[in-house]
Parts: C-alpha cells; sequence; structure tokens
C-alpha cells in the first residue's frame, strides 16, 4: 500500500473488507422448516455466480428447480411445486450467521408460513 494514493488504498481495503464478508452460499444445505401445516427437513444445493443463486429443491413437496439472490447476508429464493395438482409458489427469505447457517422465513404459496434454520453439509 505504500505508495497509493489515500483514495485507492481506501479503495483496496473496502474492496478487501467486501471480498471478505461475501458468502459463497454454494453447496449443499440441509434445512429445518416449521410451519402451521406441519415441519420438513428438505435439501437445498446451491449455485451462487455472485448475487445470483440456482439450484435444487428436493423435499415432503417433490423436487424443482430454485432460483433466488444473494445481497450479503440476505438470502431469497422460491421454486414452484405442485404437491396436489395445484401450483404454489415456495418463498424463502433469511440471512446468513456466519458462512454456513442462515434462518429466516418461508411461504408455503400463501397456504402456510413458518420459520426455517439450515446449515451447509
Amino acid at each position: 500500500y505504500g505508495m497509493l494514493s489515500p483514495m485507492k488504498r481506501l479503495f483496496l481495503l473496502f474492496i478487501t473488507a467486501a471480498l471478505a464478508f461475501a458468502a459463497d452460499l454454494t453447496g449443499t444445505w440441509e434445512f429445518n422448516v416449521e410451519t402451521d401445516m406441519g415441519s420438513g427437513t428438505p435439501i437445498m444445493t446451491f449455485k451462487q455466480d455472485g448475487n445470483k443463486l440456482t439450484g435444487t429443491y428436493k423435499g415432503q413437496l417433490g423436487e424443482a428447480p430454485l432460483q433466488g439472490t444473494v445481497n450479503g447476508e440476505k438470502v431469497e429464493f422460491s421454486f414452484e411445486v405442485s404437491p396436489a395438482g395445484d401450483k404454489i409458489v415456495v418463498k424463502y427469505a433469511g440471512s446468513l450467521s456466519g458462512k454456513d447457517s442462515m434462518k429466516g422465513t418461508v411461504d408455503l404459496g400463501g397456504q402456510a408460513v413458518g420459520k426455517f434454520t439450515a446449515s451447509k453439509k
């Protein structure tokens, strides 16, 4: 950093700090979901590319591709399933607590709401 201007030094410090806090969700996550309709333990497989999140949901509602976003510690993703013939959109919204765990809320197409915790395998 010795020969850099104060602005460049500050910029490098900011970029380094931002990278340090940017968690990568890529991998397999075990979820524990509690809703007013019951509980479940789905498995989500995520692939993160920048702020974009893609992957697969696998659980009691079947299997479905998912998509979402990661913005700092905030995580949001959703997927469509048809457990009883009717298509519903399941939405998860939460935040990271450390690089290997997250918690938040889940909305099962307006039919049930609840909370989730998850940990990276």
